[in-house]
């Protein structure tokens, strides 16, 4: 530590640090522009100027960029020093004179980084009369607005885009200061990043396309903590609603997950909670004839109808999800018994998912979160796509290849503070990242080496790695010497690293690619190293989901076929995304009463004679459990119409109705708040006893107030209504949580989860989040991140996974139906929100040239594939990365129904379809 001296007050810091990271940090205002937390410094807009002295004696001093300067111990600066003060009000002056002064009808307006740095400085009169410069717009996509015309020449925009999340279509143009910062021409951003702009960006250059459609000012949002439901990384968001409508999703920072970047997925997928698909009423079927359309019923009514049916029923089957809450879960598991309770996925990911959990129990390698996968040092993935299954991952790995050339870094005793001196050393080496798989990406241009095989191809390479490093672990006969080569090479860079990190997944379908991360990992601990474990799962609970346990989808089915059951209760679940047509048909077609609840219209809905309306995550209090077995909790940011209700709620409700005695009330039917559904699940499973620790209770309190989900500024709830009414009705009461739907109550220090915007006196951009921490880039302070449900075992002798499996070879007829992920299209949710349908591509079947060639097909012809009782109609890309013997399938809305991977006999679909062309 140092100690500086600002304005003649001494100051304790860290020497590593900046003079402009180190003040902020003590809640001293230096404005900025160019300097980002997580992108480091460039000085190259020279707002943070300080006047710097020698000592005390000194009285003229020199002005230096703070961001720039180390803190240094004994330094000695003035922020406050008139010609630093001066000097600053000049550089907002000139950036002022070619910007326009739109600031009402500007996106950014209300939290705008350089309405709060303009204030800071104290310029408020433009002297300058000659006409502004001014740049044509361009048209960048679903996601982002652009207004060239408000640019300040920062950097910041290019410095993420390209330096930090890897995109190559944007850039800047120009020399001096005519720059312009876009594309070499119109048209969609490329990089799955791109909304980042919209908060890197300190002006409203780069403005969400999507709040644009429905804006309101910031300061009028209802706001609370969120968790992205669209993969399984669990990252934290902050929602926001006005009027009923949920207007924008913003990241959230949390040290140990997506700190200050989200996807875009995650960020522009939210509009499926508005959309036209939404259940928005209870149904009621009351015929057996199930092709009738239910009817609306009111609550009570629907609720009495499906109580009597269950009081019917011989047994009930509970048919779970992985993207409903662990309350959900644990209510459904309550109403119908753990024995009748099942998981809601096919057999095949409930075996991935219970031997990811075992090697998690078992072993002695903890499991890695995105902050750890950004401190690796050397990378093996073994399987999943990363940029398509998991992209904030892929993200973190793009900085985890800067680790180890930071040695040479060390060397010059450069600051890593100090970005372009760090860059100008690092020039273009990386660290060590090996990517195995069945499908490149812009993603494996930074991999040090890239293995295209098939899984079991991809896993043998995984157990060679494993038996060259461990003692004791199992070898692989067989291998070429090529693969050989690339084994060895790849043990070397993990045993010479110090923060390994190895990844796989379910995607791909294979319990060996599993089994072979799992002996790498074990190996390289047993060798002194201190390595991390990450298991990319299907989606947002399903480690949730499996540590509560129950069978597969297809013991539900056997269930019902055999007469042990005869109704059901689907949650949140659409069957036929994750079983076979005739079968989903013929379950429902046996079952006696089908009780579905879920947010969203879809094929299963269609099947129930009860529909409930269940609330989509912003609507609900829930807890989800991420891939890395981190318990995360999301809140309510606004309350629906009285017919739709939480998944959990519903269920407690009907358990309650069908008892018919209170007194004899018992499990679920038992839950009169969301406290009472937390303690419920906290004994659902061993793992799960510490799920209350995730987030504050609801009797929570902060001078006997509850924390309001509204900003000082709002408006207020009088102006929501005042077309309707001039008094203003009492707001909803949240029994399930600390937070009001009001904007009055406590505001001062809070835990994390209860943080429902970043704000502070003179920081009203994003860029406040600086406040809410002790050091600048660290954890916020009181952080509750998550609570990490399985910690490693000790262990000296891990128990080796031995069964490898043969090479693949292709067969002479059929070709192996393989898994294309696509991070706009594969998820569920997300597909029903516009801005993403506008991303997703037409469905495609990715073929080696070779193969092509041997089905006598031309690239981006099409073909009509049958898989699983359905045809396709799938355009044809050749693909050298694509494994001979293996056919890609992009997994996008229109062949969401199809299970893969799969084999299929690619000659007679080509057959079949002559025949229909020639006839």
């Amino acid at each position: 530590m140092a100690t500086i001296i600002v304005d003649n007050k001494s100051y304790t810091v860290d020497e590593k640090q900046n003079l402009l990271v180190a003040c902020l940090g003590h809640g001293l205002n230096v404005p900025y522009f160019c300097w980002h937390p997580a992108m480091g410094s460039v000085g190259a807009c020279r707002q943070c100027a300080v006047k710097q002295f020698k000592d005390d004696r000194d009285q003229s001093g020199r002005l230096v960029m703070s961001c720039m300067t180390p803190a240094a111990n004994g330094t000695r600066i003035s922020i406050d020093d008139p010609e630093a003060k001066a000097f600053r009000a000049s550089v907002i002056e000139w950036l002022m004179v070619n910007h326009p002064h739109d600031c009402p009808v500007c996106d950014e307006g209300g939290e705008c980084h350089l309405q709060d740095m303009t204030v800071m400085t104290g310029h408020v009169y433009r002297r300058s009369r000659f006409p502004k410069r001014t740049h044509r717009n361009q048209a960048l996509g679903p996601f982002i607005r652009h207004e060239m015309n408000r640019c300040i020449q920062c950097y910041r925009c290019v410095r993420f885009y390209r330096d930090y999340a890897g995109g190559r279509d944007l850039n800047v143009f120009g020399a001096h200061d005519a720059l312009y910062f876009g594309r070499e021409q119109d048209g969609t951003l490329e990089n799955e990043f791109s909304g980042n702009l919209v908060e890197v960006c300190p002006t409203g250059v780069f403005t969400d396309k999507t709040f644009f459609h429905h804006y309101t000012r910031k300061w009028d949002l209802q706001s609370a903590q969120s968790i992205c439901p669209h993969c399984s990384l669990g990252c934290n968001t902050t929602a926001g609603e006005r009027y009923g409508t949920l207007r924008r999703m913003t990241n959230r920072f949390n040290s140990q997950v997506n700190g200050y970047f989200l996807c875009d997925r995650g960020r522009f997928g939210y509009e499926y909670v508005n959309g036209e698909h939404r259940i928005k009423h209870p149904l009621v079927r009351a015929g057996s004839d199930r092709t009738q359309p239910g009817m609306p019923e009111g609550v009570s009514k629907t609720l009495e109808f499906a109580a009597d049916r269950l009081r019917q029923a011989r047994r009930i089957v509970g048919i779970g999800s992985p993207r409903a809450s662990l309350e959900a879960n644990v209510a459904l598991q309550s109403l119908v018994g753990p024995q009748q309770f099942y998981q809601g996925i096919d057999e095949r990911e409930r075996q991935l998912l219970s031997t990811i959990l075992n090697v998690f129990r078992t072993g002695p390698v903890p499991s890695a979160s995105i902050h750890d996968a950004e401190q690796a040092d050397a990378v093996l993935v073994l399987g999943p796509d990363l940029l398509n299954e998991a992209p904030r991952l892929a993200l973190a790995l793009l900085q985890s290849i800067r680790q180890q050339p930071m040695e040479r870094v060390d060397q010059l005793k450069i600051p890593y503070w100090d970005e372009a001196a760090v860059r100008n050393a690092v020039q273009n080496r990386r660290g060590p990242l090996f990517l195995a798989g069945h499908h490149r990406t812009w993603f494996h241009a930074y991999a040090t080496d890239s293995y295209f095989a098939a899984s079991d191809d991809i896993a043998r390479l995984g157990f060679a790695v494993a038996g060259t490093i461990g003692q004791g672990a199992p070898s692989v006969p067989d291998l070429s010497r090529e693969v050989k080569d690339l084994a060895q090479c790849i043990a070397e860079a993990l045993t010479h690293a110090q923060r390994p990190l190895i990844i796989a997944g379910t995607g791909s379908g294979s319990q060996a690619t599993i089994e072979a991360a799992a002996n790498v990992a074990w190996a390289l601990h047993q060798q002194g190293k201190q390595p991390r474990l990450s298991f990319v799962l299907p989606e947002a609970n399903s480690a949730g989901l499996a540590l509560l346990g129950g069978g597969s989808l297809h013991d539900a089915f056997d269930s019902i076929r055999q007469g042990k059951a005869d109704t059901v209760i689907v949650l949140e679940n659409d069957l036929y995304r994750r079983a076979d047509q005739t079968k989903v048909d013929a379950f429902f077609d046996r079952a006696q009463t089908v009780i579905v609840i879920d947010s969203l219209e879809h094929r299963t809905g269609t099947h129930a004679d009860v529909l409930l309306p269940a609330a989509t995550g912003p609507e609900s209090d829930g807890t989800f459990v991420n891939q890395e077995g981190r318990a995360q909790r999301f809140y309510q940011v606004f309350a629906q119409n009285d017919d739709i209700k939480e998944s959990w709620r519903w269920l407690s409700d009907l358990a309650r109705v069908t008892s018919q005695d209170v007194e004899r009330e018992s499990g679920v039917a038992t839950w009169r708040n969301f406290d009472d559904a937390v303690s419920a699940t906290a004994t659902a499973a061993p793992e799960l006893a510490r799920v209350g620790e995730v987030a504050p209770s609801a009797s929570f309190r902060l001078v006997g107030q509850k924390i309001p989900r509204q900003s000082e500024r709002c408006s207020g709830r009088t102006s929501l209504l005042s077309h309707l009414t001039m008094h203003e009705p009492p707001p909803p009461v949240d029994q399930d949580s600390p937070l009001g739907f009001t904007m009055e109550g406590y505001r001062g220090p809070l835990p994390s989860p209860l943080i429902s915007q970043f704000w502070a006196p003179g920081w009203n951009s994003i860029q406040a989040v600086n406040t809410y921490q002790d050091e600048v880039g660290g954890p916020l302070r009181d952080e509750m991140p998550g609570v990490r449900l399985i910690e490693p075992v000790a262990t000296k002798t891990p128990a080796w996974f031995t069964a490898i499996p043969r090479a693949f070879q292709p067969a002479s007829r059929q070709w192996l139906l393989l898994p294309l992920f696509a991070v706009f299209g594969s998820d569920e949710l997300s597909n029903r929100s516009p801005a993403i349908a506008e991303r997703i591509t037409q469905p495609f079947l990715s073929l080696h040239p070779s193969d092509g060639a041997r089905l006598s097909l031309e690239d981006l012809s099409t073909i009509d594939l049958a898989l699983q009782g359905t045809t396709y109609s799938l355009v044809v890309h050749f693909e050298p990365s694509t494994p001979v013997g293996t056919a890609g399938l992009s997994l996008v809305p229109e062949v969401s129904g199809v299970r893969v991977p799969t084999w299929v006999d690619l000659f007679e679909a080509i057959r079949i379809e002559g025949k229909r062309r020639a006839a």
